[in-house]
């Protein structure tokens, strides 16, 4: 499968009595595709999957597939504490007719390298579908080495990873010694330009929820045109509101207010998040008023 292109970890919209928006996600998804975004994951970080219900989770894997299925590549979350709620998590988005799955290393508990690869061979042998890896320790507390990732040559449905460390030398073996095994997504938005300048064609970006022309036209430039000049300009004017997005600690509560501003009421975070003070929706605000003034 190719991974090329911009792939938005689509939010969960929420009502203001935390039930989901299954509507306002059809809005959603219909606005990235009229866009230009070039997949959609369901149930990733940036769609508060841990926040959700296994029977939510299906819920939205349903939705979206029945709405999108045909339109646009997706992209299903399955990231779960226990491989058996991963494979029926797995089971269930297949049948809705996803076209791949996102693989990170259960959370929480931990496991190591040979747990983690019996994990994720476990879930090849049960769906046999296209993954792409989801290596972020800092969320998870479990790291994807590069000896787990060579473990899995003989396994072609993995064909790539979205990296989320921030290591620059790690982005580089990956970019090299496993370029022939595995397709490189930016995981890491403040490092996108150093991503693509390396060979990576694949960015999952969470902005890309409220700013999809921005992270299309910087695909384009970087990846398509190879003009790495216009790259750098667009990926100037993009880096204050990702260094805030990586650095400010509200990742999910500022992705859903972006998506207030562009005109989506994708409605709050659930708990424990807290909304944003107004000191940091008036920043924020700044930030990204100053990069929409630059469209069109």
């Amino acid at each position: 499968m190719n991974f090329d292109g911009i792939w938005t970890p689509v939010v969960t919209p929420f009502g203001e009595d935390g039930s989901i928006q299954l509507d306002t996600l059809k809005n959603v998804v219909d606005t990235l595709i009229d866009q230009g975004v070039h997949g959609l994951i369901i149930g990733g970080t940036t769609g508060e999957y841990y926040a959700l219900s296994k029977e939510e989770r299906k819920q939205v894997f349903d939705a979206v597939a029945g709405h999108a299925k045909g339109r646009i590549p997706i992209m299903a979350g399955i990231n779960a504490t226990t491989t058996e709620d991963s494979l029926e998590l797995g089971q269930h988005a297949k049948a809705a007719g996803f076209d791949a799955i996102l693989v990170a290393a259960p959370y929480y508990c931990q496991p190591t390298q040979e747990e983690l690869l019996t994990h994720v061979r476990r879930v090849d042998d049960a769906l046999d579908m296209p993954i792409m890896l989801y290596n972020f320790p800092d969320r998870t507390g479990t790291p994807m080495s590069l000896e787990f990732i060579e473990a899995l040559r003989d396994r072609p449905n993995f064909q790539a990873i979205k990296e989320s460390t921030g290591s620059i030398e790690r982005m580089h073996s990956l970019a090299t010694e496993f370029r022939d095994q595995l397709q490189l997504s930016c995981g890491m938005d403040d490092q996108v330009l150093e991503f693509f300048v390396w060979g990576a064609r694949s960015w999952v970006c969470g902005a890309s929820n409220f700013l999809a022309p921005e992270h299309v036209a910087l695909y384009q430039a970087c990846v398509v045109d190879q003009d790495f000049v216009a790259g750098r300009e667009l990926a100037m004017r993009l880096l204050p509101m990702l260094n805030l997005l990586e650095q400010g600690g509200k990742f999910c509560q500022y992705i859903k207010h972006g998506c207030e501003l562009a005109g989506l009421s994708v409605g709050p975070a659930r708990a424990p998040l807290l909304p944003l003070s107004e000191a940091e929706k008036t920043s924020f605000r700044r930030t990204y008023d100053a990069l929409v003034q630059h469209r069109g």
